[in-house]
């Protein structure tokens, strides 16, 4: 059961998480500034922008299927589309626009995250390298003395710097083919390792 300063915690963050969504990026400007460096000539194989019949292909697998592949990556496409901090909503947003030939409504959330791997798994598989012994500077796993100062702008805060990156951390700690869940439920697993004010 959560503690109550837990559940006022997590209340008073509903708001943040709501605040990091408004100020991604429009599908019109992922793909201008990321997708089309291969989209609008076909590099490697890439469908051109203007291949309504390449789109209307790839859409017929569903919209949840393209935009999975664009988060985990595909082929010579690269995860995230080489860009490890675009959130798996900006991923969403520029496959919709992709595929409608520039007509979709951008999506408040993503089409599809794909999420394959625990919070536990992502940690052992390449958290814990650093943040086992404090490396860098990151919060070391279990020591809420570290963690404190960095859950005072709360989890959504802490998930979203994750994502793009902070100081001498990756993007996505530098496994750009994790879905932003994944993300989540990584610091999610480390912030509970804290155990509630435990050193």
């Amino acid at each position: 059961m959560m503690k109550p300063t837990a559940v006022a915690l997590a209340a008073s963050l509903l708001g943040l998480a709501a605040a990091a969504q408004a100020a991604e990026r429009s599908g019109k400007e992922v793909y201008e500034a990321v997708c089309s460096q291969c989209h609008a000539t076909g590099k490697d194989g890439a469908p051109r922008f203007d291949d309504r019949a390449a789109w209307r292909e790839r859409s017929a697998k569903g919209l949840d299927k393209v935009t999975a592949n664009a988060i985990t990556g595909i082929r010579k496409m690269p995860a995230h589309g080489g860009q490890a901090a675009l959130s798996d909503v900006e991923m969403s947003r520029a496959a919709g626009y992709m595929i409608s030939g520039g007509a979709a409504t951008d999506t408040d959330k993503a089409y599809a995250s794909p999420k394959t791997r625990s919070g536990e798994e992502v940690v052992k598989a390449r958290c814990r390298e650093c943040h086992t012994d404090g490396k860098g500077g990151a919060p070391r796993l279990g020591n809420m003395a570290d963690w404190k100062p960095r859950l005072q702008k709360g989890v959504p805060a802490l998930v979203k710097s994750a994502q793009g990156g902070h100081n001498g951390m990756p993007a996505r700690g530098g496994l750009a083919d994790l879905s932003d869940p994944e993300v989540k439920a990584a610091v999610e697993y480390m912030v509970a390792l804290t155990g509630g004010g435990k050193k």
